[in-house]
């Protein structure tokens, strides 16, 4: 099953899927590619309180209710609802994901997700980051070419310890292959060897998803309950 998965799931925050090797081999693959480009920006948006609702349903009523949500606009996300209890709920979009994700670009995928307090000041950066970049213009290389220098400036922070988000939205799509998958939680952990964590190997409940580009490594756990109480049936879990 995991392998399965590791070929398919969108991940991290959207994009867990096979590593390609080097990135020049993955951009040389993006004309190949189902959605070579960037869509017209009007894909990517969304009604605002349908964007408001749809981030809460990330995590239980209890967590999102008091938590702030943050709204795509024209000009990066914005804060919509103020937050009291330190969680971050949102909508991310496909540019979240790894270099070799091949929907890197797909204007349909929206990644309810809700990030407790730690992972808000030090993981969510790098997704207003990443969308900063891409409403600027610029290209998938040169995202990630932004990405490393605002890194090696210190702009983007280090994780902190416990850095984690809630994924349990059974209304999010996050790839044209497996849809909403299943609830989970992610874990943020500053690069690390997933194999000393027993992450991906036969039997384990953990995934791990290594990204080099955002020097981290994110662990996902698949729960039995989506953020409404109902079970998740999919019978892969």
């Amino acid at each position: 099953m995991h392998r399965k998965i590791l070929r398919t799931i969108a991940s991290g925050s959207l994009a867990l899927v096979i590593v390609l090797g080097v990135a020049g081999r993955a951009q040389a693959q993006d004309a190949k590619a189902p959605y070579p480009n960037m869509a017209p920006l009007d894909q990517y948006l969304m009604e605002r309180n349908a964007e408001v609702a749809l981030a809460r349903s990330a995590a239980p009523e209890s967590i999102s209710r008091d938590a702030e949500v943050m709204v795509l606009g024209r000009h990066g996300y914005e804060t919509v609802v103020t937050g009291k209890n330190g969680f971050v709920c949102m909508v991310e979009r496909s540019w979240t994901a790894g270099i070799d994700f091949p929907e890197f670009w797909n204007p349909k995928l929206r990644g309810p997700i809700c990030f407790n307090p730690a992972a808000a000041r030090t993981y969510l950066p790098l997704t207003i980051k990443k969308t900063e970049l891409v409403l600027a213009g610029r290209s998938k290389a040169q995202m990630f070419e932004g990405l490393k220098a605002a890194f090696d400036s210190k702009e983007l922070p280090t994780l902190e310890p416990g850095a984690m988000c809630y994924m349990l939205s059974k209304q999010g799509y996050l790839n044209d292959t497996v849809g909403h998958w299943h609830p989970h939680l992610m874990f943020f952990i500053p690069q690390t060897d997933a194999k000393t964590w027993g992450a991906n190997l036969p039997g384990s409940p953990l995934i791990a998803d290594e990204q080099a580009t955002d020097r981290l490594t994110i662990f996902m756990v698949t729960v039995a309950e989506w953020s409404d109480g109902t079970a998740d049936s999919h019978e892969q879990h």
